[in-house]
């Protein structure tokens, strides 16, 4: 069965602003202000929380050695806190997966989110019944890049990897596909907009309303019976 495999932050959600305001509640219990901007730090968010944290510290002048690790499981508790109140699906996102469903497609979801938050995410947006699949950071002993994250979400989701795609935002995506041997289409809405196309991926996607036509160019249509 043909599979269509989604990264999720930065792809299927906007979930930047959220995330850096759990790096900011960190900073604030230490008694500073908000050092991340939402709109300015926006593509470091969807580089993880260690990412969010380095760069805030940074700003601020405080060694990072320990201090970011130490406060990572914080950001964690912040963010599953309020995970949903700034988070926003990108428009057509939920209608095109509906649509690939319907035309006999496997859809699952592979992540470098923990599992637990994204699942709560996902419920929390009304949308985990989409999905065949959802393999997070910590499913697995490995994340993405590494293919068996990947594998593993195609194979749950109903699929084989030599029938399936990744859609995704960033060079991790686009690695995972290259050490699977798939293709991998890059969107091109996300914090890094169409600056992605640098990257070479198989496809850019410009508006989720196109989704159809370009997976069935790089993997097919499914047969229907």
């Amino acid at each position: 069965m043909q599979t269509v495999i989604f990264d999720l932050d930065g792809t299927l959600a906007d979930t930047s602003g959220d995330l850096i305001a759990a790096a900011n509640a960190c900073f604030q219990a230490l008694g500073h202000g908000e050092v991340l901007d939402p709109l300015a730090d926006a593509l470091t968010a969807f580089h993880g929380g260690r990412a969010m944290l380095t760069l805030g510290f940074e700003r601020l002048g405080v060694d990072t050695s320990d201090v970011v690790d130490r406060e990572f499981p914080n950001l964690l508790v912040h963010y599953e806190q309020g995970i949903d109140r700034h988070t926003v699906l990108y428009p057509g996102a939920i209608d095109a997966v509906e649509r690939l469903r319907a035309n006999g497609y496997a859809v699952g979801i592979c992540t470098n989110k923990p599992e637990g938050l994204a699942e709560l995410l996902l419920m929390r947006l009304g949308i985990r019944d989409l999905f065949g699949s959802l393999i997070g950071a910590d499913t697995l002993p490995t994340r993405k890049p590494d293919v068996a994250p990947y594998a593993a979400s195609v194979e749950r989701a109903g699929g084989v990897v030599g029938k399936s795609l990744i859609i995704g935002d960033t060079v991790t995506d686009l690695n995972t596909a290259r050490a699977a041997g798939v293709p991998c289409i890059l969107v091109g809405f996300g914090p890094e907009g169409s600056g992605v196309a640098r990257l070479n991926p198989d496809a850019l996607l410009d508006h989720y309303d196109g989704l159809d036509q370009i997976v069935a160019r790089l993997i097919g249509h499914p047969v229907l019976v």
